[in-house]
Formats: C-alpha cells, sequence, structure tokens
C-alpha cells in the first residue's frame, strides 16, 4: 500500500516535468543516484517508466521499484543533453546505467608549455597550457611516433630552465646530444628560440597527422640545399622525407584523400556491447580505440552508439567532418553527420573496424573465461535458466539426435555437458532396435526412453534440461517418452530447429528466438553440434562395418570368427584377397582358404 502511493505521487510528479530537452536523475530512499537519462522531452520520456509497466523488462520494472524521487535539468538542446548526461554518469556511476568498462589510463605526448618545449609520453595530463595529443590506445604506436620526431627534428630532452637570462649569463654547456648531432644546444644560444618553435609547429603538424606538408616542406628545402650545392645538407632532407614515408606506408590504408572522418562501430554480447573507434586523417590510421560497455538495463542501439560517440570524442576531442557508423546515433547533432556506407574505400573502414570490435568482443570473453572460469560458467547457467524459464540452473544437460542414410543403419545419439561444456565421457549410442525403415519420431521416442528408464533403474543423477535436435515432431514423440516415465514434470525439454536456430517449447506454439549472441543460445548450438558429429561419426562407423561383414559373410564357410580373425589380421577386405595362401590357411584352414581364393577367382 505504502509502495502504491509512492507510485501515484511520482505519476503526479511526472505531470509537471517539463517538455524541454535535458537530463533526468532517478534517486533511492537513501537519496542514491541509480539512474541518469537524457531525452527530448523530459516529462514524455520519464512518464514511459509509469505509464506502460508491463511493456518494461525485469530489471527495468526492479529499478523503477526503487525510485524514491525524480530530478532534472533543462538544456538548450538535444546534443548538450548529451554531453551532461555522459559526465553526470562519469561522476555518479549509477547502478543501472550503460556503464564503459575501461579504466585504462591510455598515454598522450605532450608538448611541454616553457620555453624551448620538450616533447615525451606521459600518462597524466596536467593543466599548466602544456599541449597533449592523444589518448593513444596503443603505447608502441605513440612511442614510434616519439622516435620518428626525435629522428626528425633537434629536440633537447633535458629539464634545464632556459630562460634567457640563464642562457645569457653562460649558466650551461652541451651535453651528449649536442655532440652527437640530435640537438643544436640552445642552452649556449646556437639555436634561436625562433628557430626552434618553427619546429614545434612542424610537430604538431606531424601529430594531427597532417605529414603532407612537413614531406612538402623538406622537400623544398632538399632542393634548395642541393642549388647550393650543399649535398650533404640536401642528404639529411631526404633521409627526413624517407622517415616519414615509412612512417605513412605502416599506416596508409585508403585513399589519402579521405581525411578528418571518424569510424565508430559496434557488436553485441549477452548484456554487453563492444566498441571500435578508428580516427582518419589523410588516409592513414592515426587513433585507434576499443571499448567495452556494461548493459543494465534494456537500451537501444542507437543510445548506445550515441554514448560511444561522446565519451570518445570528450577523451580525442571532435575535428571530424563526418562520422562512419554501422548503428546511427539518437543524437540529432551527431546523426547529422554519420554515415553508413555501402561500398569503397569507406565501406572498407567500416569493415576493419567491425572486424576489431569483433575480435575485441572475443578476446574479452576468452579472458572472462579464462581468468574467472567458474564465474563465467555461472553466468552462463544463470543465462540459459533465465532464457528458458528454468527453476533452477541446468548444470547438467543432454542431447538427443537420430541419424539414417535412406533409412540404413539407423542409430542415435545422446551428448552431455555438465556446467555448459562437454563431458564425453557420459555420451552414449543407440542402435535403433524397435523401429523399422527411417522413422526418426518413433526412433527419438525409443532411445529417450532408453536412456532415463535405464538412468532411473541405476538411480543416476538426471538432466535439468534435455535438448532435441529436431522440429515439433522429434520433440513431442521424445516428450511422450517422459510422459511414459513419469520425469515430465520434473525434467525441462525443448527442441532446436535447423533453419533458424528456433527453441521449440511444448505447448507453446509459438518459437522463441534467442539473441544470436545469447551465450544461452551457443551452448545449445554447441549441443546440437556435438549430438550430431558424434552420431554421424557412429553412423559411418557402422556402416563401414555392414559393409565390410556383408563381403566377407558372402563366402561360403566364413562366419562371424572366422570375419573377424581376418579382419584383424588383415586390416581389410583388399587385405584378405591379397593374403597369401599359407597366411589364409594358418587363420581359417585348407577349406576356408579355398573358399576365399575362389570367391575372389584365385588359382
Amino acid at each position: 500500500m505504502k509502495r502504491e502511493r509512492g507510485i501515484n505521487s511520482l505519476k503526479e510528479k511526472v505531470k509537471l516535468l517539463p517538455k524541454l530537452p535535458g537530463v533526468y536523475k532517478f534517486t533511492d530512499k537513501e537519496e542514491k543516484i541509480i539512474y541518469i537519462g537524457k531525452a527530448k522531452s523530459i516529462r514524455n520520456r520519464v512518464s514511459q517508466y509509469f505509464t506502460s509497466p508491463e511493456g518494461l523488462s525485469g530489471k527495468t520494472r526492479v529499478m523503477v521499484s526503487k525510485i524514491a524521487d525524480i530530478h532534472h535539468t533543462v538544456v538548450e538542446n538535444e546534443g548538450d543533453a548529451l554531453l551532461l548526461e555522459n559526465n553526470l554518469i562519469k561522476e555518479y556511476q549509477p547502478r543501472y546505467n550503460v556503464m564503459l568498462k575501461d579504466g585504462k589510463t591510455y598515454p598522450w605526448i605532450c608538448i611541454k608549455n616553457e620555453t624551448f618545449p620538450r616533447v615525451f609520453i606521459t600518462r597524466r595530463v596536467v593543466k599548466d597550457g602544456s599541449l597533449y595529443f592523444g589518448p593513444y590506445s596503443s603505447a608502441k604506436h605513440a612511442h614510434n611516433l616519439v622516435a620518428l620526431i626525435s629522428s626528425l627534428f633537434y629536440l633537447r630532452d633535458c629539464k634545464l630552465s632556459l630562460n634567457k637570462e640563464s642562457i645569457e649569463k653562460g649558466k650551461f654547456k652541451p651535453c651528449l646530444k649536442y655532440h652527437i648531432n640530435k640537438c643544436k644546444a640552445p642552452c649556449i644560444s646556437l639555436f634561436t628560440e625562433e628557430q626552434y618553435n618553427q619546429q614545434i609547429e612542424q610537430i604538431k603538424s606531424l601529430l594531427k597527422g597532417d605529414t603532407s606538408s612537413l614531406v612538402r616542406e623538406f622537400r623544398e628545402r632538399m632542393n634548395e640545399a642541393a642549388s647550393q650545392l650543399q649535398f650533404e645538407e640536401a642528404h639529411k632532407y631526404k633521409e627526413k622525407i624517407e622517415l616519414i614515408k615509412n612512417h605513412n606506408n605502416k599506416s596508409i590504408i585508403v585513399n589519402h584523400k579521405i581525411s578528418n572522418i571518424d569510424v565508430f562501430t559496434l557488436v553485441f554480447g549477452h548484456h554487453t556491447a563492444h566498441g571500435n573507434y578508428i580516427r582518419i586523417v589523410n588516409g592513414s590510421i592515426i587513433q585507434s580505440l576499443n571499448m567495452e560497455f556494461k548493459i543494465p538495463l534494456e537500451e537501444s542501439t542507437e543510445s548506445i552508439m550515441s554514448l560511444f560517440i561522446s565519451d570518445t570524442h570528450s577523451k580525442f576531442g571532435d575535428t571530424s567532418r563526418e562520422i562512419l557508423v554501422n548503428h546511427y546515433p539518437d543524437s540529432e547533432p551527431m546523426k547529422s553527420k554519420s554515415f553508413i556506407p555501402q561500398r569503397g574505400d569507406k565501406h572498407y573502414l567500416l569493415e576493419l573496424s567491425l572486424k576489431n570490435a569483433r575480435l575485441y568482443m572475443k578476446e574479452r570473453q576468452k579472458q572472462e573465461e579464462t581468468i574467472r572460469p567458474d564465474e563465467y560458467r555461472q553466468r552462463i547457467m544463470e543465462s540459459i535458466r533465465k532464457d528458458l524459464s528454468l527453476t533452477e540452473q541446468p548444470r547438467h544437460i543432454e542431447c538427443f539426435d537420430n541419424s539414417n542414410i535412406q533409412g540404413t543403419n539407423p542409430v542415435a545419439a545422446c551428448v552431455v555437458f555438465r556446467d555448459g561444456v562437454p563431458c564425453k565421457k557420459d555420451y552414449r549410442h543407440f542402435n535403433i532396435k524397435s523401429v523399422t525403415g527411417a522413422n526418426d519420431f518413433a526412433s527419438m521416442k525409443e532411445v529417450v526412453y532408453r536412456r532415463y528408464s535405464r538412468l532411473l533403474e541405476e538411480k543416476q543423477s538426471l538432466p535439468q534440461l534435455i535438448v532435441i535436435d529436431g522440429g515439433k515432431g522429434q520433440l513431442n514423440f521424445a516428450l511422450q517418452a517422459l510422459i511414459e516415465l513419469n520425469l515430465h514434470m520434473k525434467i525441462k525439454i525443448i527442441g532446436i530447429a535447423k533453419r533458424l536456430e528456433e527453441i521449440i517449447v511444448p505447448g507453446d506454439p509459438n518459437p522463441l528466438f534467442l539473441d544470436k549472441n545469447s551465450p544461452s543460445l551457443k551452448v545449445i548450438m554447441h549441443l546440437r553440434d556435438e549430438a550430431h558429429r558424434f552420431g554421424i561419426t557412429h553412423h559411418r562407423n557402422k556402416r563401414s562395418k555392414e559393409q565390410i561383414k556383408s563381403e566377407l559373410r558372402l563366402i561360403k564357410g566364413i562366419g562371424e570368427k572366422s570375419e573377424q580373425k581376418l579382419l584383424s589380421r588383415f586390416k581389410s577386405v583388399k587385405g584378405v584377397k591379397e593374403a597369401s595362401n599359407a597366411d589364409l590357411t594358418l587363420l581359417v584352414g585348407k577349406r576356408g582358404a579355398k573358399a576365399i581364393r575362389d570367391y575372389f577367382g584365385r588359382a
């Protein structure tokens, strides 16, 4: 009753919210923020949580039940709402929001705010007026860039306070870098501040990805030096141009005219999303980043894409003229310059980013499986329990598949998974006994009945879930076997159809479609594929034995025991055919040896 009054109070408060863009915050009874959202119209968006609760998912209903109060902030436009939402989520870390699971401190390249600036790598951004480029997702890339800069320019790396007064007083002496021609010794006035700062401007262009202007300038200086017969100086500039070209060759992947483009792609798992970001300048990838998102509530693909773009631009800045995406964002300012290419170089870039996102998702899943195997299996079991509405986690699952070709040698296979992984020692083969010809329905009923009548007789543990590889026909006959054994209320049984990977539940006219990336569907498909493989292998072996048996049994006087001796000794019918008379006589006697020679037309 008290909760109902609270809901009614919140509904009244919703009516007073403005129909303007902004951000809303839900707080619990401890006044802790549990969810932050953005909206074009705050009132319209928030009212959806209270006017149609039956349309909400289970987790969202749980969140709504914990809301004690609503707060909001109005902003000028939707773009500002997105930025504010992003900042507030980072600050308050609400339980039910999509969270970026990215705790890395990425390296930056810093141009220090000082006289004769140093250029170095750092993982701390200090607001002292210095320029920072990055962050770089690859530390190796950052180090390669700094190494390239050191090869092209004469920069100091000492921490001396090189102000005008101290230089004029002659307080400093040139170091080893000067003697090996890596620094021009500004500390003793051999390199002016103006000359040094010209280098810094060129470095800024290089770090922004604009190498063409730098190559053009070096080429002009090379030609000028050559025209003045300063060939050694000209050769130095030639070497610098080669260094830049070699650097570019490692990263240019498309037409160099493609510039100032950002690429964002997302792939989705179960309550997670994984994204890849690439920035292209002059046809070169100059920045790349992988992100993982935790999605506690059902969020739209468009909303997660907006969050991804917003957060990345807050780190890297936004200089893009165009954004390539595989899902459009829901933010209008972002959507206006977003594009899904269908062909050409831009499509290639999108596919490259998607490939990275998929590989990153697989890598993270493998890491979780390797580092925390118990938690990983527990999560999968819980996922299957929820998706299939089971009363307990299916720690023990069995799957059945029939196999026959044109009605010959019908067999069936039963594979067993424990905690979501194959338990091969418990696999079983079945030769069909009571069914004649190709009758998959009756064959399925026979093997299911035989399997569980034996487990009951031997008082062994029963599975929590049975999977039937087939449609409604096989599933219904398997269910009949469970009913006859009085197990239909104790064990959940489902079928998986091959065509669309739909899950068939007895008594439900509509199939269940699980998310293609769902761990539940992956385990069920693994079960189905393993049962098919195991059954086909047994069927092929049986057919091979039948073919061999029929060939040797046609020989008068050769029975089962003689056949086994011959195959054990000579391995195949061909081996028997080519065996010497002495070897055959030794195994099956003179009469048997003569019968074999006569059959194969040998003297």
